[in-house]
């Protein structure tokens, strides 16, 4: 039985799974290596925008079934979720999984399970493992050769699938897939997850389970890039693409996703590149979707261009940094990728960067000074060319008089619908 838990990592995924776990009654140490983000969840002040995030923090706190600290613990279980950034040929970054590992290794003791969930390409989980094994020569891998009776420890994958704004009831009802390197480490990682889970725990290979994410991704990744392709012919040819889209769904077996500026965000921005780097051959279909996808910010941004050809000395606001409604998620947003590049290709215009969800500029956009964080209603009033990126739910009753006076690229059919 599994009573004591580290959660490694403490970011969108990590802080979240590390709460609801404390919530079940498991003893929980969340790890972090920054200092600054330990001693703010300890003061019980949540990081990251998650509804009830904070309260649910503030109770296992109280409880205490959860503090964070930078010192690795000895526990009987360690769940790793680090960031996988890809490089500028879209392989993906390791670093942090095996700067989690180097941690972890003398403080493994024998009969321990060490669960990866950051998104990762096939093979990763094994890869930690060896690499935890090569500081730690005196253990084995349950389920490897272990001709000298070596006392073993234990592996799986366990990749999450919640959704930002919904973590808290994602993570208690989506099923979960659980990826052992042997079934014995399926088993104990299936105990930790049932400890909180209500949906299904499906067993399977920790290859697999790897597989399992990128395939559900990039699948999701395809069919936007289908949306965001018909956006631009639908455009080309004088068509409303939402309209088109709703009539073409009326069909019994037909349902296509809404457009947008791009896709971002941690998965399905990034997942699908990791299956591409994995078999280049034959990922055609998963790349050429991608191209799209990270294409459609220059579609936007030409549409921006025009604008601005027409209104000379325009001043221009842009709604929404994130990388989807009513979260702080900055992570991969095509949102922001837009906003900096018409920072920089019109830095004679005033920039109104609007995003109700943080407090000040990100790093992004502070070195330009024609931009400045603004308010919603604000901006409105003082811009001439007005940009939507994200539907916030502070974006949606806008519009009236004052919006139908200037010029608008509405890229997710928003307010077209409302006027």
């Amino acid at each position: 039985m599994i009573d004591s838990l580290a959660f490694v990592g403490l970011g969108y995924i990590g802080l979240p799974t590390a709460v609801v776990l404390a919530q079940s009654g498991v003893n929980v140490v969340g790890v972090d290596i920054s200092a600054d983000r330990v001693n703010q969840i300890n003061s019980g002040s949540s990081p990251i925008v998650e509804p009830g995030l904070e309260e649910a923090l503030q109770a296992t706190l109280a409880a205490g079934h959860f503090k964070a600290q930078v010192k690795m613990p000895e526990t009987d279980a360690y769940i790793v979720a680090v960031p996988t950034p890809f490089a500028d040929d879209y392989k993906v970054d390791t670093s942090y999984i095996f700067s989690a590992a180097d941690a972890i290794a003398p403080k493994l003791r024998e009969g321990a399970l060490v669960v990866l969930e950051s998104t990762s390409p096939p093979g990763t989980t094994r890869k930690m493992a060896e690499r935890i094994l090569e500081n730690r020569p005196d253990l084995a891998a349950d389920g490897d050769p272990n001709p000298e009776g070596k006392p073993v420890v234990y592996f799986a994958h366990c990749p999450e699938r919640i959704l930002p704004g919904k973590a808290l009831e994602e993570l208690k009802t989506n099923d979960r897939i659980i990826g052992g390197m042997s079934p014995r480490a399926t088993e104990l990682a299936t105990q930790v997850y049932r400890s909180f889970c209500d949906g299904e725990l499906l067993p399977t290979d920790d290859v697999t389970a790897e597989m399992a994410k990128l395939t559900e991704n990039s699948f999701r990744d395809v069919n936007i890039a289908f949306a965001n392709e018909l956006s631009i012919i639908a455009d080309k040819l004088g068509i409303d693409v939402w309209e088109l889209i709703e009539l073409a769904n009326h069909h019994p077996r037909v349902n296509i996703l809404q457009p947008g500026p791009g896709v971002g965000g941690h998965c399905i921005a990034v997942d699908p590149w990791f299956i591409v780097s994995a078999d280049p051959e034959n990922s055609r279909i998963i790349r050429t979707a991608r191209e799209v996808n990270d294409g459609k910010p220059n579609w936007v941004l030409s549409k921006v261009e025009e604008a601005v050809a027409a209104k000379p000395d325009s001043v221009i606001a842009v709604l929404g940094l994130a990388f989807k409604a009513n979260i702080d998620d900055l992570r991969e947003s095509p949102s922001l990728k837009i906003a900096t590049q018409i920072a920089k290709s019109f830095s004679s215009h005033r920039v109104l960067a609007v995003e109700p969800n943080i407090h000040e500029l990100p790093a992004a956009l502070t070195g330009f000074p024609n931009v400045e964080l603004a308010e919603v209603n604000a901006a409105i009033n003082e811009a001439d060319i007005v940009v939507l990126l994200v539907d916030h739910k502070e974006f949606v009753g806008l519009w009236g008089q004052d919006l139908a006076a200037k010029t608008i690229i509405d890229t997710k059919g928003l307010w077209p619908r409302q006027s």
